[in-house]
């Protein structure tokens, strides 16, 4: 009887997992996404009003390189092809340093919607995951913006003597802050693979098990959000990536095997006892 009690007790000091997200119902999930969405809106709107009145001086910093150009004998600039297009840029850069500032309110949101049940423990790794996140986005943001000159630099240099750059502003511009934050929420990226691992949704294995994957997934992106003929670029974009994932199979290996000695002491506790009475 007492092994019976005491077996109750071994289930009841389990700790106990955190609700799914598939016991929700689909209305259930339907609500919950509207109302993270919402949010999200809400904060890029008010982020956009503030990029608003910082979108001036974006555009100086954006158009360097190309005054860079123009100032080196090779004639360059920014051209605008319609009558609206540096009011429609304008907004498009508001609009972007709106994600930019609002990136804490729709990286929790997210995370939120993802996990809706967090016990105690789990609202830390919620804490740690905004601490951790918001910084290497905005490090990640911050990368793209160093690497585009070069970029910009490369890809105008095929241009022939005697010839002019005259280079449509909002491809320019959408392509550059397509850059900016594309390469930001992929520094973001190995910090939710870390969350899902302290979760337990996965395990430090499968994170290292797909390592191949991983490599050729980060090589491509690198490819894509940078011109085929500027290697350089590319690498200097893959190289902070892999080693941001590798971290992370490394701190999720470390969480996973300390969590399975606990788990073996707790064990080898309850054994004792049992074999005690």
């Amino acid at each position: 009887m007492a092994a019976t009690d005491l077996g109750g007790d071994r289930q009841s000091q389990a700790p106990k997992p955190a609700r799914d997200a598939s016991q929700m119902s689909l209305g259930s999930h339907l609500v919950e996404l509207r109302k993270r969405a919402v949010r999200i809106a809400l904060g890029i709107v008010l982020g956009a009003v503030a990029g608003w009145f910082l979108s001036d001086y974006v555009l100086v910093a954006l158009s360097a390189p190309v005054q860079q150009l123009a100032n080196s004998n090779h004639e360059a600039s920014l051209n605008y092809g319609v009558v609206t297009g540096a009011f429609d840029l304008k907004i498009t850069i508001s609009i972007t340093i709106g994600v930019v500032i609002s990136s804490p309110v729709w990286l929790y949101q997210i995370w939120a919607f993802v996990v809706p049940a967090l016990v105690r423990k789990e609202k830390l790794y919620a804490l740690g995951f905004l601490l951790t996140a918001i910084p290497l986005f905005l490090i990640g943001c911050a990368g793209g913006f160093y690497v585009f000159p070069h970029i910009v630099q490369v890809m105008t240099s095929f241009v022939s003597a005697g010839s002019s750059s005259i280079i449509d502003a909002k491809q320019y511009y959408s392509f550059v802050l397509k850059l900016v934050l594309a390469v930001g929420v992929a520094f973001v990226l190995p910090v939710f693979l870390v969350l899902l691992n302290f979760i337990g949704v996965v395990s430090a294995a499968a994170i290292i098990k797909g390592w191949r994957i991983a490599i050729i997934c980060i090589v491509v992106f690198s490819a894509l959000v940078t011109p085929s003929a500027d290697v350089f670029s590319m690498v200097l974009l893959a190289i902070p990536m892999v080693i941001l994932y590798l971290v992370a199979c490394v701190v999720s290996w470390i969480h996973d095997r300390r969590a399975a000695k606990r788990a073996a002491a707790l064990d080898a506790a309850l054994d004792a006892e049992v074999a005690g009475e």
